[in-house]
């Protein structure tokens, strides 16, 4: 009788075992967009794949394949994209698929972006920003398509990338364009046409978001609250050191402070000054009695500019800054709960072709020589790259892993005072 019970018991222990294994499986198979964001065995970035000048030129399968073995390595398991009228989206999402066949253990799921324009943008006529473009339509039909072919990649749907703040000029449109397209998509889930666990949001700067002028307090905006699943903001010190830079600059009080000092403290500001961003959009939501999750859309600090951030600007563009930044929002993210989908992965020449010192062409965290920036330097002296290549090239450290080489293009940013003019 006790052998009988022993074995019995064992039996039972197998049982729960196994069926401990297959929940995760499960588990792994089946992540959400509810469970990865916000998760920080999940971390993100934004992610273009394109090396030339031109996105007329579009990045292959293999290529996108060695960008994914390269993020894979660095932790990163969720990409943020931006438009699916070009074949990059579609690519990914096919490179992605065929390494999850070779290797059930890879994984990277895809926040799609669906881009959204006014009526005549682009176009050299005259721009309307309360029509929106014809394309829109068939820019989130094709978006859907790819969602129910790929529904185990794609977990989240952006519909617009800053299509609402002002200053867009050129494409922005009203947020009613958006509460649309969102709605739709939301209906679609709701008749079962898209997966019920998709999660549906617009990426837009924090003002847009309500967390800056009032004139973004619409009734549009609250209803778009209502529609998301979660809120989806940018915020960018690096830009405002030089539009509003009272953050920024050398301080009377640090007179006294090393150089390197003067800059920590400065870029203590810059990272605070993106929080408190991102806390003005939380407390706009919870004055509107909404509360839903709300993570960084966008982020970063380019580490080059020719212009407005450079030395003949507020002098807030080079490695040893955008490498403090990444690690100090990240870090706040991390304990906060907060996903972050910094910007970016690579550099990518195609944002300003006609200016190649600008600032828009130097935001990744690795060139387009596969060298890994200050940022990364620390994964490359782990090995964390060993084997992995990048246009046949190995990733290597900027500035050959010189500290000193680095520091010599490391500018000291102006006094507040000599950035009054600024103002």
């Amino acid at each position: 009788m006790k052998i009988y019970f022993y074995t019995l018991i064992c039996a039972l222990i197998m049982v729960v075992s196994c069926k401990e294994k297959q929940n995760e499986t499960e588990e792994v198979k089946d992540k959400t967009a509810a469970n990865i964001l916000g998760n920080s065995a999940y971390q993100a970035i934004s992610y273009g794949g394109y090396r030339q000048i031109t996105r007329d030129i579009q990045p292959t399968v293999a290529e996108l394949k060695e960008d994914l073995k390269i993020m894979h390595a660095m932790g990163i398991r969720i990409l943020r994209t931006y438009n699916v009228k070009l074949a990059e989206a579609s690519n990914l999402l096919q490179a992605i698929k065929e390494m999850k066949t070779d290797d059930p253990s890879f994984e990277m799921y895809i926040m799609l972006g669906a881009w959204i324009d006014c009526k005549n943008a682009w176009t050299g006529l005259p721009i309307d920003h309360n029509v929106e473009s014809e394309e829109n339509e068939a820019e989130i039909n094709r978006a859907v398509l790819l969602v129910n072919q790929y529904p185990d990649i794609v977990k989240v749907v952006a519909v617009g990338n800053e299509a609402m703040v002002k200053w867009a000029t050129s494409y922005f449109v009203q947020p009613s364009v958006i509460l649309k397209w969102v709605t739709h998509l939301q209906n679609l889930k709701a008749e079962a046409k898209l997966p019920k666990d998709l999660w549906i949001t617009c990426s837009d700067n924090f003002a847009s978001w309500g967390g800056g002028d009032k004139e973004y307090h619409v009734d549009d905006l609250t209803k778009l609250y209502e529609a998301v699943d979660y809120i989806s903001l940018h915020t960018y010190p690096m830009h405002d050191t030089h539009y509003n830079p009272d953050f920024w600059g050398v301080k009377v009080s640090e007179t006294s402070l090393s150089d390197k000092e003067k800059i920590d403290s400065a870029m203590v500001r810059a990272r605070d000054y993106a929080i408190h961003q991102y806390n003005s959009v939380v407390k706009y939501m919870k004055s509107l009695g909404v509360n839903k999750p709300v993570h960084i859309g966008e982020t970063g600090w380019s580490t080059f500019s020719n212009y407005n951030y450079g030395d003949d600007g507020s002098r807030a563009c080079d490695e040893y800054k955008s490498a403090l930044y990444y690690k100090w929002i990240t870090e706040w993210c991390v304990q906060n709960k907060v996903t972050c989908f910094y910007f970016e992965a690579f550099d990518e020449q195609w944002k300003d072709a006609k200016n190649p010192k600008g600032s828009e062409n130097h935001f990744g965290l690795i060139n387009l020589k596969s060298e890994a920036k200050y940022a990364l330097w620390d994964l490359v002296d782990q090995g964390v790259f060993k084997g992995l290549t990048r246009d046949g090239k190995p990733i290597t450290k900027t500035f050959e892993g010189n500290m000193d080489s680095l520091w010599k293009f490391i500018k000291l940013p102006p006094t507040v005072e000599n950035l009054k003019h600024y103002k």
